[in-house]
């Protein structure tokens, strides 16, 4: 699954002040689930008030899960999908459909507070919290 970043700051927010919410019981409940992250989302944890001012802070941070990178088989799915919410005028942001295109492309959900964007995008799974 991957975890949008959306859920990341949740959860981040959560772990500071030691909090059980929403992130912290998803991952408790999902325990046997393999968790992933975007370049895209980790570019934008890097760019975060939290995280992005301290790199090994940022690295400890992500470092438990897998980095999905870019490929030319995620830019041509960002393509396709783009073309598709273009026709449709159902446009989202960029950023939300390189995650939407990397998740297409590895059979994964994504797991978000952002259940409306993502939904646009045609065959994406997507898990709220």
């Amino acid at each position: 699954m991957i975890l949008d970043s959306t859920f990341l700051v949740d959860f981040e927010r959560e772990r500071r002040r030691r909090e059980e919410g929403a992130a912290v019981n998803f991952l408790r409940a999902h325990q046997d689930v393999a968790f992933a992250i975007t370049f895209t989302i980790a570019g934008e944890l890097a760019t975060g008030r939290s995280l992005g001012l301290d790199r090994e802070k940022w690295e400890r941070f992500i470092r438990p899960f897998r980095v999905f990178d870019y490929s030319p088989e995620v830019a041509w799915t960002f393509g396709r999908s783009f073309r598709q919410l273009q026709r449709d005028g159902r446009m989202i942001g960029a950023n939300d459909l390189w995650i939407a295109a990397t998740a297409l492309t590895n059979d994964v959900p994504i797991v978000t507070r952002n259940d409306g964007e993502f939904s646009r995008v045609e065959g994406v799974q997507v898990f709220g919290y």
